[in-house]
């Protein structure tokens, strides 16, 4: 498929308008680097605005959620709503003046060693642009497709099924029995700790006594006051695993999730746990311990998976498996021939502003130098294959 026509792109080429392409792009531009945003959406943080249901709030306190070089306002309640933090998003574009190109979906990004430089195809409707660039930033993110997992006769069931990504409320679901599936963090997570412990929230105080205490302790010490705050959660159905909360989240990625009141609905009995599901039939689900239950909906809290390998070619720093940096944070961020990664650490938006800062300086240090010659070089290398082409653009202006 041949390109409607090219673009040049003096700096780095950015692939999501997510918390994670928003931090980069402000990073570069303090460091007095131009940037370019493709969005597959009509919105930045599309997650937030379309896949997440009304009432979300932020998990953690927002001292830990904000991105860098723009605090929250300050009569911002600790735990913002889904609401405020948009807002905060749109107002941080607004104040790095980043305006995305919207609808552009990446379908191909590949590296091009005899000219240096990247080539990226998007298309918007039935237009395809390809954009040609010295760095390519990929902020796509952990999240980006829905996961729906594949069980035995699913297809039978006549209730509806849908994923956690369009689910907005509980309100439809007045009456009808509906099973969740999953404990991710759609549904709810293996480990649960109380929001806040002594007083503090419980991020907080574990981030301050990493500080002083090795990891295996502090893990001890949450587990512990988990336990007197919330109890015995194997009573309920929730066995916890075997490495703490802490340790799980640096080798698997998985977070806990801060309790809200999901436990005192367990012990109630307005939720109840099950095993892990053996078949689905038309009105009823068969569980492994035998158990066989009626249910009107299926919502799959089932989580999400990057799309990386489905459009990046040819590139080392990704798994093909999971589609996130083959190297452990904190060395996930940087790969060969001006590629970078934002976004993939599992360790939220903190994570994603350490990265962003990091790949701001990272491509400062050779801006200065290489982008008058990265500008000459592409207009006089590129213009007789582009010219083919129909159309050639070089830094937004028809050439």
């Amino acid at each position: 498929m041949k390109s409607d026509r090219c673009v040049y792109v003096p700096g780095p080429l950015i692939v999501g308008a997510g918390p994670s392409g928003l931090a980069t792009s402000a990073c570069l531009k303090v460091n007095g680097v131009p940037s370019i945003i493709l969005e597959r959406s009509d919105c930045i943080a599309s997650l937030w605005q379309l896949k997440t249901y009304d009432r979300l709030k932020l998990h953690l306190p927002k001292q830990f959620c904000q991105l860098p070089y723009m605090d929250f306002p300050p009569n911002y309640p600790t735990y913002p709503t889904r609401k405020l933090f948009i807002d905060y998003l749109e107002s941080y574009a607004k104040k790095f003046d980043i305006k995305p190109l919207f609808n552009e979906t990446v379908e191909k990004a590949e590296y091009d060693p005899s000219l240096g430089f990247w080539r990226v195809r998007s298309v918007n409707g039935e237009r395809s642009t390809e954009y040609v660039c010295r760095w390519l930033v990929v902020a796509s993110g952990e999240n980006a497709e829905a996961v729906v997992p594949e069980i035995e006769g699913m297809e039978e069931f006549c209730g509806e099924v849908k994923h956690t990504s369009l689910y907005k409320g509980g309100e439809e679901y007045r009456g009808k029995n509906v099973l969740v599936v999953g404990c991710g963090n759609s549904g709810m997570e293996v480990h649960v700790l109380p929001r806040e412990m002594l007083g503090k929230s419980t991020f907080g105080l574990s981030m301050w006594l990493l500080k002083w205490l090795p990891i295996s302790l502090v893990d001890r010490i949450l587990l512990a006051g988990s336990r007197l705050t919330l109890g015995d959660t194997g009573k309920l159905g929730l066995d916890r695993p075997s490495l703490g909360p802490l340790q799980l989240k640096n080798l698997c990625g998985k977070t806990p999730v801060l309790d809200v009141g999901t436990l005192e609905k367990i012990r109630s009995g307005h939720i109840k746990v099950f095993p892990t599901i053996k078949c689905v039939g038309r009105d009823c689900v068969e569980f492994v311990n035998g158990d066989v239950e009626n249910f009107d909906t299926i919502l799959l809290a089932t989580g999400y998976k990057s799309n990386v390998p489905s459009w990046l070619k040819k590139s080392n720093m990704f798994s093909e498996k999971d589609g996130f940096p083959k190297k452990p944070f904190p060395n996930g961020w940087k790969g060969n021939n001006g590629l970078y990664a934002v976004g993939f650490t599992k360790r939220g938006i903190l994570g994603s502003a350490l990265e962003g800062k990091k790949i701001a300086e990272d491509v400062h240090l050779s801006w200065k130098s290489e982008a008058k010659h990265f500008i000459s070089f592409a207009r006089a290398l590129l213009r007789p294959q582009l010219i083919n082409q129909g159309r050639c653009l070089t830094e937004g202006k028809d050439r």
